[in-house]
């Protein structure tokens, strides 16, 4: 009976840590995503090449540090993961143009 109590005491602890390590994932792995493409984004600015890569350096550790905060700020894991693609998709776009 212990045992059987434990094994679902465990197993409820391990479900409500799903929303944390998808927020931790979304943290590092889309927030790095988003400060890549903001740094290619910003290569699309009208802008000397040497004036671009120090905006875009600049401007790539405060995107990855906002989406960090805006990951562990939202009220769900699932609204952290969707406002980050909503922020990607302008940055994709930006970026193709300097891909193509």
């Amino acid at each position: 009976m212990i045992i059987i109590c434990l094994a679902v005491r465990s197993n409820q602890s391990s479900m409500k840590s799903i929303p944390l390590l998808s927020r931790i994932a979304a943290a590092m792995f889309d927030g790095y995503a988003l400060a890549a493409l903001t740094s290619v984004a910003t290569l699309a600015m009208p802008m000397a090449k040497p004036q671009a890569v120090l905006t875009d350096m600049l401007l790539s550790f405060l995107v990855y540090a906002g989406a960090v905060i805006w990951v562990f700020a939202m009220r769900s894991a699932t609204r952290a993961w969707i406002g980050l693609a909503v922020v990607a998709v302008p940055l994709l776009l930006a970026a193709w143009s300097v891909w193509s």
